[in-house]
C-alpha cells in the first residue's frame, strides 16, 4: 500500500510517498510559497508510482478524535468545531484534504490527530480547573501537540542508546517554529507543554507560549479588541517575535541580532532557554528521575549554542554536554560527555514515518 503524508504548512507543502508495511520511502520532496493547494497538489511527483491512500497530520478534532481515522463527515465536522482554538492549523488541513479529496478521488483519506499519542496522559495531568460544563460539554483539556514527532522520539532514542524502550524516561524536545516538550516514561507520554490549543506551553516563533488569560481579557477592554483581532496578535505578533521585537521570531535572525548587540534578542533567547530547562526539571520530578533528554525539530537539530545554554543549569542532574560532538558533529547522536548521568541526543525527526504507519494500522484493521 502507497500511502502519501503531505506535512501541510501556511505556505509550504512536504511530503513522502512511503511503500507500507515496508516503510520504503518512494519519493519525497518539499514545495515552497504554496498560495493554492489545488495548484501545489498537481506538482507533487510521485515519480510515477500510485498513492492509494493519504494520510494528514491532523492536528485538533476535541475528544471523540484522539486518535486516526477515515476521514468522512463527522472527521471533517470535528475539525470545524474546534477550529477556534487552532485557527491557523484547523484551517490548514481542512483546505487541503478538500483539495486532496478533489485532486485523488480514488484515495482513501485518513486523519492521524496529533493528539493520540498524549491520550496515555494521566488525568490529574491533564484536567483543567475550570468549570465542570467545560469539561463535559466543550472538551475543554489538555490534548497535547506535536504527538507524531515525540512517538518517533520515543522509538528512535532507545535505538541510538542501544537501550530497552520500556524502561527509558526520556524528555523529548521538538524545537522549531512550533514547540513543545513531552514527558515520556516507558514509551508512553505523561505529560507534555501544549495544552488545549497549540497556542500554549514554550514561546513559538510567533505564537505565544503560556500567558495567564486575564492579561488578555485585561487587554481587550482596555483597547476595545475582538476577538478576532486579538487573536491576529498573539498568533502573529507574539512568542519570540513579541519578545525579540524581531517580525517572524526565527531562532537564527534572533541570535544574529544578539550578537550585534541587540538586547530584546538576547533576552528572547533566554527566555526560551529558561522554559525549556525548567521544563525538565519539573518533567524530570513528574518521572521521578530521567535517562535521556532528546532535542529534535528545526531548532533543537541546529542550534547549539541553545542546547548548550539549556544543558549549563542542569548540573543538580548531572547532564553534561561533549562540547565538540555538540558544536561539531552531525546527524543523529549523542552529545552528551561520557561521565554525564543523563544522556543527551540530537535526532532528526520523521512524522511522515509515525503518520503512515498510523494510517497503515488503521485501513487494516
Amino acid at each position: 500500500m502507497n500511502i502519501l503524508v503531505p506535512n501541510l504548512g501556511s505556505t509550504s507543502l512536504k511530503y513522502q510517498l512511503l511503500e507500507m508495511p515496508a516503510e520504503k520511502a518512494l519519493a519525497q520532496g518539499r514545495l515552497e510559497r504554496v498560495t493554492d493547494y489545488r495548484a501545489a497538489i498537481r506538482s507533487i511527483d510521485t515519480g510515477g508510482a500510485p498513492v492509494d491512500a493519504v494520510a494528514f497530520k491532523a492536528v485538533l478534532g476535541g475528544p471523540r478524535y484522539r486518535g486516526t481515522f477515515r476521514i468522512d463527515d463527522g472527521v471533517l465536522a470535528a475539525l470545524e468545531e474546534y477550529l477556534p482554538a487552532a485557527p491557523a492549523h484547523n484551517a490548514i488541513y481542512l483546505a487541503g484534504i478538500r483539495a486532496f479529496q478533489e485532486a485523488l478521488p480514488d484515495a482513501v483519506l485518513v486523519a492521524a490527530f496529533e493528539t493520540e499519542f498524549h491520550a496515555t496522559m494521566p488525568e490529574y495531568a491533564a484536567r483543567y480547573g475550570v468549570p465542570v460544563e467545560w469539561r463535559e460539554s466543550y472538551g475543554v483539556r489538555r490534548y497535547g501537540f506535536h504527538g507524531a514527532s515525540h512517538e518517533y522520539v520515543s522509538r528512535r532514542v532507545p535505538e541510538i542508546l542501544g537501550r530497552d524502550r520500556a524502561s527509558l524516561r526520556i524528555i523529548s524536545c521538538h524545537l522549531g517554529g512550533s514547540s513543545s516538550m513531552c514527558a515520556i516514561d516507558g514509551g508512553r507520554s505523561v505529560d507534555t507543554t501544549m495544552g488545549f490549543s497549540p497556542q500554549s506551553g514554550l514561546e513559538n516563533a510567533t505564537r505565544h507560549g503560556d500567558l495567564d488569560v486575564f492579561a488578555v481579557l485585561y487587554m481587550m477592554e482596555r483597547c476595545g479588541w475582538d476577538t478576532a483581532e486579538v487573536r491576529r496578535q498573539l498568533a502573529r505578533e507574539g512568542g519570540l517575535a513579541g519578545l525579540s521585537g524581531i517580525p517572524g521570531g526565527d531562532v537564527r535572525d534572533i541570535e544574529t541580532a544578539a550578537r550585534e548587540g541587540n538586547r530584546d534578542a538576547a533576552l528572547a533567547l533566554e527566555v526560551f532557554a529558561y522554559e525549556i530547562k525548567k521544563t525538565i526539571g519539573a518533567y524530570t520530578a513528574a518521572m521521578g528521575g530521567v535517562d535521556a533528554i532528546a532535542f529534535t525539530g528545526g531548532i533543537g537539530e541546529n542550534a547549539a549554542g541553545l542546547r548548550a545554554a539549556v544543558c549549563a543549569g542542569l548540573g543538580f542532574l548531572k547532564v553534561s554536554l561533549d562540547a565538540e560532538r555538540n558544536e561539531k558533529g552531525a546527524g543523529d547522536r549523542v552529545i552528551s560527555a561520557p561521565d554525564s548521568a543523563v544522556d543527551v541526543v540530537v535526532l532528526r525527526t520523521n512524522e511522515e514515518l509515525i503518520v503512515a504507519r498510523r494510517a497503515y494500522r488503521c485501513l487494516t484493521g
